[in-house]
């Protein structure tokens, strides 16, 4: 495993899909990765990576964006609206706006700043209680309140319940998407992201795969 073995899955998939090269963009998460591991594959050429927490990010990218030209980082874990600021400075797209609250905030810090992070609404496809999301239900009133307060949505993300098939929770979120007019599929991770591409994804996560495992006993 490693980057470019990856990378040629994702052309692989795109190819069997009948989809055009480059369609699919590969997102190197990095969350709770050892520095050195990261820089590696920043210096394979890598450019778009994802984080899953502000502070983590902040204390990390800054320095990385003055060294490698054309750095692009996504926020994918779930946004506390404090933190809400300091993530519409530090990230190029924010993957998981998953409450009208948070929709608020970001508006209001639009306005103030006139500009704003591309966002993805995250719909909990699996209707699990314990995960963040838009309920399927409630997801067309969403996109359309947040597109009322002159927010980017550029698409939606999930993340399939563990133990399911992840293919039919694709699906329904492609058609989910295509309902609302939206191009963005934030879907897939290491296990299953050709999958995710076959059902038109336009954003693949896939971290372990590329970094190695991850080590959790260092976080402080």
């Amino acid at each position: 495993m490693g980057l470019q073995d990856i990378l040629s899955r994702v052309t692989k998939a795109e190819q069997a899909a009948g989809r055009a090269p480059g369609s699919v963009q590969l997102i190197a998460v990095s969350k709770v990765q050892p520095l050195d591991r990261v820089e590696a594959v920043l210096a394979e050429g890598q450019k778009l990576f994802g984080e899953n927490y502000v502070q983590e990010a902040a204390s990390k990218w800054p320095a990385w964006r003055e060294e490698f030209a054309g750095v692009a980082v996504h926020m994918i874990g779930p946004l506390q609206t404090n933190k809400a600021k300091q993530a519409v400075e530090l990230f190029e797209a924010i993957h998981t706006l998953d409450r009208p609250s948070l929709a608020t905030k970001l508006a209001n810090l639009a306005q103030a700043r006139g500009a704003c992070p591309d966002l993805f609404v995250q719909v909990n496809t699996g209707e699990e209680p314990q995960k963040a999301g838009v309920l399927p239900a409630a997801l067309d009133a969403f996109v359309a309140e947040a597109r009322g307060m002159d927010l980017p949505v550029q698409g939606l993300m999930c993340i399939p319940p563990e133990d399911e098939d992840p293919a039919p929770h694709f699906a329904t979120l492609a058609e989910m998407a295509a309902r609302n007019g939206l191009s963005g599929l934030s879907m897939g991770m290491s296990s299953d992201f050709e999958a995710a591409i076959t059902a038109g994804a336009t954003h693949v996560r896939v971290g372990s795969a590329i970094f190695g495992a991850r080590d959790y006993s260092t976080r402080g």
